[in-house]
């Protein structure tokens, strides 16, 4: 009898990639699947992921879809969650619950097969199990399945703790100290959120990534800047800020144009933080990166200035 083949996943390098990576990549390789990961977002996955969006999809989204496009084809399955939210007033954009069905809607017609797994805490659907039934729906055995998950949830709490200790000995670093308050996947993404970091490094500043953080720690603090904000990972990033703003120089808000929920929570930081200068730098598929420069420059010789170092 004929072995029955191992699918080979394909892994878009865009949206909850880069929460989510190390969760998925130990997941996969604990039941012994094979991963493809898009490349490096580059300006043709940009201007593909354009072309398949409509003109109001924000920037991530439009990324996220050239993405998944150079992995058509190359990949039995592509992997796009559905994460609604994992509580009351935990609630994630509605973008990452309408992701699968929107990718299925775009590439309808390339017979690409994609899979999916549903989290959605209100009604009784959390991330074990989730993955409970993404396993199994590959023909996996419920034990092994369970063993998977567990093996790859340690690895991924092992590897961000690891990540949150190297962020907080940033705070004791001498030198100017800005925080970039950012998604991951936008901090994360070579393309568009590494241009503000090289340039802050370059120009003898230590950059410190606001989304890494102890997240219940976070948000726990979150109401000190907003008791009311639903989005969960809007709360991490407020809590880290409320947590850290009396340690860094500068807060730079980071977003990807036109984000509705960073519309609305950068408004609201700039509005309560005062202790600090704060910067909103709002990217879009047409910023240069002469432009962004232009605007770190000035931003950073405002906090010299300020701290009367020119």
């Amino acid at each position: 009898m004929e072995a029955k083949k191992t699918p080979v996943v394909g892994l878009p390098r865009a949206m909850l990639y880069y929460r989510y990576r190390t969760l998925w990549h130990a997941f996969f390789d604990e039941l012994g699947i094979k991963t493809v990961v898009s490349g490096p977002t580059d300006r043709e996955i940009l201007d593909r992921g354009t072309s398949l969006a409509i003109d109001e999809a924000c920037l991530s989204l439009k990324i996220f879809l050239g993405h998944a496009a150079s992995l058509v084809g190359k990949c039995d399955y592509i992997l796009i969650p559905r994460v609604s939210n994992f509580g009351r007033h935990r609630n994630m954009c509605t973008r990452f619950e309408a992701l699968p069905d929107l990718a299925k809607n775009v590439f309808r017609e390339s017979g690409q097969r994609f899979l999916t797994y549903d989290i959605d805490v209100l009604q009784k659907k959390n991330e074990a199990a989730a993955f409970q039934a993404l396993g199994q729906s590959l023909g996996f055995p419920a034990r092994a399945v369970r063993k998977a998950y567990k093996l790859a949830k340690k690895a991924e709490q092992a590897k961000y703790k690891a990540l949150v200790r190297e962020q907080e000995q940033l705070y004791k670093t001498d030198g100017l100290k800005i925080l970039i308050a950012a998604h991951s996947y936008v901090a994360d993404d070579p393309y568009i959120g590494w241009t503000v970091t090289s340039y802050l490094k370059k120009a003898g500043v230590t950059p410190i990534r606001a989304d890494i953080v102890d997240r219940a720690g976070a948000v726990g603090c979150s109401p000190q800047i907003s008791p009311t904000c639903k989005w969960e990972m809007s709360r991490e990033i407020i809590g880290s800020i409320a947590m850290h703003c009396d340690k860094v120089d500068g807060i730079i808000l980071l977003s990807a144009f036109p984000c509705g929920p960073d519309s609305m929570v950068n408004e609201l930081i700039s509005r309560r933080v005062k202790r600090v200068p704060v910067l909103n730098l709002v990217l879009d598929s047409q910023t240069g990166t002469a432009g962004v420069e232009t605007r770190l420059e000035s931003f950073v010789d405002i906090i010299r200035f300020k701290e009367g170092l020119l």
